[in-house]
């Protein structure tokens, strides 16, 4: 067999041409589109697919350099660690703290499920832990940062698995959570509930999102100092005898920066600016991610994912439609934002969005759903996900 090796260059232009071909066929099949499935995953799987084929019949396997995937990782996850803001957290009230112990509880219940499931079925459980909140809860980004870190602990085809979850997860959340919605309204009435819009303090203030080209420099060096001073933070970490993922002092030093720029007022994070860089990052990592999957490597497991990813489709109907929608008051807000816990809980929270505006265009608006949705999924999810996973992984 024909071996091409990628260098980091390359690698990198072979990503970004399969995120335009992504882009490219996501305009044209609407299934794409309609289920907010990423660009990078579109086109890196196309390639991923092809490669399998050409490594099955023995003509060519391909081979690259991954140096720019771990930076591009820790630079997204970096900026998820400024999205940390406890003032947001404070204002928010009851209804926000609810609703983060309820996705709180969610990543423990699937993590619990992959584990126990994988004990039933007598396989690894680290296997099991791919199909739980590293990509459920966590998605795509997730599932691509912990599968090296799972293969690292002897797991081969460890970001396959986990990969491979975040896509299924990214449909069956986007499928179930509209028709779960309708079902809550019209069963219990709801539309008597629904609230009209109302002055909210979990709005941040907009003009920290306001983006200005002469700040995009500034947010850079942010990311990087908290990057650097990170590398200190997950140092100090590691010798504690635990393992955890290289962006996780990054994060917590992040977090740091965002919350002494709040309180003290001393200097600017440019939250705006580090969102776009996150962005771009996320894309490269995600496309790097999905060219150098080998997707081979499921076929000898393809059974217990199946039994293991219908495990995690019922936890999440269950959870929203018993836990979510009670917990949160059973009303109108309730079952949007069930609605919308099956589209970030299963996948990311674009498809969590779009879940709930379905419902929203049809029936009528919910504030409180569209406020409470994006604060947790974009700010808090990703980070109590990272730190959670890290436990089960240390103590399972």
């Amino acid at each position: 067999m024909y071996k091409l090796d990628f260098d980091m260059y390359q690698t990198i232009a072979l990503a970004v041409a399969m995120l335009y071909i992504g882009d490219w066929l996501k305009k044209r099949v609407h299934f794409l589109e309609k289920f907010c499935i990423p660009s990078p995953v579109v086109g890196g799987l196309l390639f991923a697919i092809i490669s399998c084929i050409l490594y099955t019949f023995g003509i060519i396997e391909f081979s690259f350099d991954e140096t720019l995937k771990s930076v591009c990782m820790v630079a997204f996850f970096t900026s998820v660690g400024f999205q940390a803001n406890i003032k947001i957290l404070k204002s928010g009230g009851v209804s926000l703290a609810i609703f983060l112990i309820c996705v709180f509880a969610l990543i423990i219940a699937q993590n619990f499920l992959s584990v126990g499931l994988a004990n039933v079925l007598e396989i690894n459980p680290l296997i099991g832990l791919c199909t739980g909140s590293i990509s459920m809860v966590g998605g795509h980004g997730t599932a691509g940062a912990f599968g090296p870190v799972l293969e690292d602990l002897g797991l081969d085809g460890a970001t396959t698995f986990c990969t491979a979850a975040a896509t299924f997860g990214l449909v069956a959340g986007s499928l179930m959570g509209g028709p779960l919605g309708r079902r809550l309204i019209l069963k219990n009435d709801l539309l008597k509930t629904a609230v009209k819009a109302d002055e909210t303090p979990l709005n941040e203030e907009e003009v920290k999102h306001l983006r200005f080209v002469s700040m995009y420099a500034p947010a850079s060096y942010q990311i990087a100092l908290a990057i650097g001073v990170g590398t200190v933070i997950s140092f100090f970490l590691s010798k504690t005898g635990m393992t955890f993922p290289v962006y996780i002092g990054a994060m917590i030093v992040a977090a740091f920066m965002r919350n002494y720029s709040e309180f003290t007022g001393k200097f600017s994070v440019h939250i705006g600016e580090i969102n776009d860089i996150g962005g771009i990052c996320l894309s490269i990592f995600l496309g790097i991610a999905m060219i150098t999957l080998k997707l081979w490597q499921l076929a000898e497991l393809a059974l217990p994912l199946i039994v293991l990813l219908l495990g995690q489709t019922v936890l999440m109907f269950l959870f929203a439609y018993l836990v979510v929608y009670n917990v949160l008051g059973r009303d109108y807000d309730a079952a949007i934002l069930s609605a919308g816990t099956c589209g970030f809980g299963m996948g990311a929270t674009p498809n969590a969005m779009a879940n709930m505006q379905v419902l929203t265009a049809k029936f009528a608006p919910s504030v409180k759903a569209y406020l409470l949705v994006p604060i947790v999924g974009s700010m808090f999810a990703d980070f109590i996900n990272s730190l959670t996973i890290t436990f089960f992984i240390n103590f399972i």
